[in-house]
C-alpha cells in the first residue's frame, strides 16, 4: 500500500528482457535504503526489490504489468517516481494507493499557470464512473485531486513542489501515464455493479 505522495526519482539505468518479462535497472538515492522483497511503487506500478548493487535496484514487470501500463515504453534514461510503502503508523499524506494501476491515460494538453500547471488527460470512457470532481486520482503515482470531469478526460494541477520533485516536469502531449483510480470508489461503482 502506498499514499501517492513520492519520496524521490530514479534513472532507469539498464533494461534485459527474459521470456515475456522485461527487468530494469533503477538508480536512486533511495537504493541504500532498500531491501530484497521489498515493494516500491515505480510510476505508481508496485514492483518488487530482487537486487540491490550500491546505488541501484533491480525490478521485474510481467507481461501483464507490460501490456497495461507506460513500463513497456521505459527506455534507458527514463525518469520514474518512486515511492516506498506506507507504514501504518503516521499520517497518510495522500489518498490510499495500491500500486496497481488501472489504465493508461494520454495527456493531451498542459498549460503553465504563472506558478503553477494544469495538465489535461483523456482515457477511455468505460472508467468514467471511476472518477469524480474533486475527487482522487493516482497519476504516475502521484496523488493528486481532479477536476474539469469528462466522461473520457480530467484535469489535474501540480503546484511547483510536485513538478520539481517528480517527473512531471517531463511529460509533454502525447505521453501516456499510469493512473490508478480511488480504491473505495472503486469498491463502491463495483457494489452497485452487481446490485443492478
Amino acid at each position: 500500500m502506498f499514499t501517492g505522495i513520492i519520496e524521490q526519482q530514479g534513472a532507469v539505468e539498464k533494461i534485459t528482457e527474459y521470456g515475456s518479462n522485461r527487468t530494469f535497472w533503477i538508480v536512486s538515492p533511495l537504493a541504500s535504503s532498500l531491501k530484497i522483497d521489498q515493494s516500491v511503487s515505480h510510476n505508481g506500478v508496485c514492483l518488487t526489490v530482487e537486487e540491490i548493487e550500491d546505488s541501484q535496484y533491480r525490478v521485474t514487470a510481467i507481461d501483464e504489468t507490460l501490456q497495461k501500463t507506460n513500463l513497456g515504453k521505459w527506455q534507458t534514461g527514463t525518469v520514474v517516481n518512486l515511492e516506498r510503502c506506507m507504514m501504518m503508523n503516521g499520517r497518510i499524506d495522500g489518498h490510499i494507493v495500491q500500486g496497481h494501476v488501472d489504465a493508461v491515460a494520454l495527456c493531451t494538453s498542459l498549460t503553465e499557470k504563472q506558478g503553477s500547471w494544469e495538465y489535461r488527460f483523456s482515457m477511455d470512457e468505460r472508467f468514467a464512473g471511476m472518477i469524480i470532481e474533486k475527487g482522487s486520482i493516482t497519476v504516475n503515482g502521484i496523488s493528486l485531486t481532479i477536476f474539469n470531469v469528462a466522461t473520457d478526460a480530467f484535469t489535474v494541477a501540480i503546484i511547483p513542489y510536485t513538478f520539481e520533485h517528480t517527473n512531471m516536469k517531463f511529460l509533454k502531449e502525447g505521453d501516456e501515464v499510469n493512473i490508478e483510480f480511488d480504491m473505495i470508489g472503486k469498491y463502491v461503482n463495483r457494489i452497485f455493479q452487481l446490485r443492478s
